[in-house]
């Protein structure tokens, strides 16, 4: 019981003190851009112990249920991480796609239907990475 407390307290005490190292730094040299590097160095330490804890976890115990637990998490994650970075890419997309259409639709408003097509497959890309993940959860 304490060591699963542990697993749950140390993530979430190693990310606020990220941040707060982070901001110190920026508020010490200004530098936006080390204390954005720092920032994700220290989520990637963070994350990769939360994927290798539950693993060695897993392994030192009974086995089988240890190890569907971390499939079904890594099943979780890949989901997490399908729609994360769709939804990211398409509001990249919407982002630049938008301003030129708005513009495009001003000079020539005949050109409105052409346009907002392509901020709809902007927003396609964020549908496709949902389907992924739809089809990693039922998979």
């Amino acid at each position: 019981m304490l060591f699963n407390a542990i697993f749950m307290i140390v993530p979430v005490a190693l990310i606020v003190l990220s941040v707060v190292v982070a901001t110190k730094n920026f508020q010490r040299k200004g530098n936006a851009k080390r204390s954005l590097l720092l920032q994700l160095v220290s989520f990637g330490a963070v994350a990769s112990l939360c994927l290798v804890f539950p693993i060695i976890a897993g392994a030192a115990g009974e086995g089988a249920p240890a190890i569907d637990a971390s499939a079904k998490g890594m099943q979780y994650l890949g989901a997490g991480l399908s729609t994360g970075i769709a939804c990211i890419g398409g509001g990249i997309a919407v982002g630049h796609g938008a301003p030129a259409a708005i513009g495009a639709a001003a000079e020539d408003p005949k050109n409105f239907g052409k346009a907002i097509i392509f901020v709809a497959l902007g927003e396609g890309i964020a549908l496709y990475g949902m389907l992924i993940s739809i089809l990693i959860l039922n998979g």
